[in-house]
């Protein structure tokens, strides 16, 4: 897979409710920043996105301009996502428009996320 296949596949895998820490790498560097969290080192983010993954559902994840650039061994990636899913501890419904930026690195088994960044996207006066 390249690095925008693999960036699709992830979020076909947060659509479908599919276990999330596949997509990055094992290492104690591993950083994931989420609109709620900050979380270090793969053991770290495996659990954040299993407890998200126990505590949402029924995401929509729409994609508006998946942009990726490849080089010697590693990969950039930036996105504007909506994104919306239901918090089933809260018995809420939360929708945001985010930004994304990831760094991946090319693995034995493809391409994984070593960094990835979710923020949520505010309107900003001129």
């Amino acid at each position: 897979m390249t690095p925008e296949e693999t960036t699709r596949a992830y979020y076909d895998a947060l659509r479908a409710g599919d276990p999330l820490a596949r997509f990055f790498v094992e290492s104690p560097s591993t950083v994931k920043v989420g609109i709620s969290e900050r979380l270090v080192g793969y053991a770290e983010v495996a659990r954040g996105l299993r407890e998200q993954t126990r505590t949402t559902e029924d995401w929509t994840v729409e994609s508006h301009g998946l942009q990726t650039v490849e080089r010697d061994g590693g990969a950039a990636v930036s996105d504007r996502v909506t994104m919306s899913w239901y918090d089933t501890e809260a018995f809420a419904d939360r929708e945001f428009e985010t930004r994304w930026s990831g760094t991946l690195l090319s693995t034995d088994d493809g391409w994984a996320f070593a960094g990835l960044h979710v923020s949520a996207a505010t309107e900003v006066d001129d």
